[in-house]
């Protein structure tokens, strides 16, 4: 007998810690399946101000924070992108996606969904979202070349996006349909 008796409960302890580590493998994945946006209908609203997303033009945004069942929803890329670059988010963002508008129409925008970290935006453009002024969103850098060539505008990457940027204090007060 090399182990004796004493060896039994260090692999059973051994087998028990591997099964929980697969196990916890295996909430992960589960969570990461789960994180994938959902489509707008009639009656989604954004999560800052009540509008209904399918009453307005532009991309739209949306957020899923870890614990949640459902993403937030924001009617304007500014918001989403103001909520992820804003120091004070403590929440975990499980995903956050906003729409290619290369592949959704502006007026009536439906799926399309892209990373929002991933996406390129066009700011600075002719084209206007639900809040007035916006960041189009596009999967492919040359799209987002493209439009901005269009409708004006400059071309950046998640990344190079400050937080001065997409401040939406004050946009009330240039509304000028009020």
């Amino acid at each position: 007998m090399i182990c004796g008796l004493p060896c039994f409960p260090r692999a059973m302890a051994l087998a028990w810690l591997l099964a929980l580590v697969a196990a916890l493998s295996a909430c992960d994945q589960k969570q990461d399946i789960a994180a994938v946006p959902l489509e707008i209908d009639r009656g989604t609203s954004c999560e800052l101000d009540g509008m209904l997303l399918a009453d307005y033009p532009g991309p739209k945004g949306q957020i899923r924070y870890g614990g949640q069942d459902r993403p937030v929803f924001f009617c304007d890329t500014l918001e989403l992108l103001n909520t992820l670059i804003a120091g004070e988010q403590v929440r975990p963002v499980q995903g956050a996606w906003v729409q290619d508008m290369a592949r959704a129409d502006w007026q009536q925008p439906q799926g399309a969904w892209i990373d929002a970290r991933s996406a390129v935006y066009v700011f600075g453009s002719k084209r206007h979202g639900s809040m007035g002024p916006t960041a189009a969103s596009f999967a492919q850098e040359a799209d987002a070349a493209k439009f901005a060539e269009e409708h004006g505008g400059k071309v950046l990457k998640f990344g190079d996006i400050k937080s001065d940027m997409v401040d939406l204090s004050g946009g009330a007060l240039h509304d000028t349909r009020m």
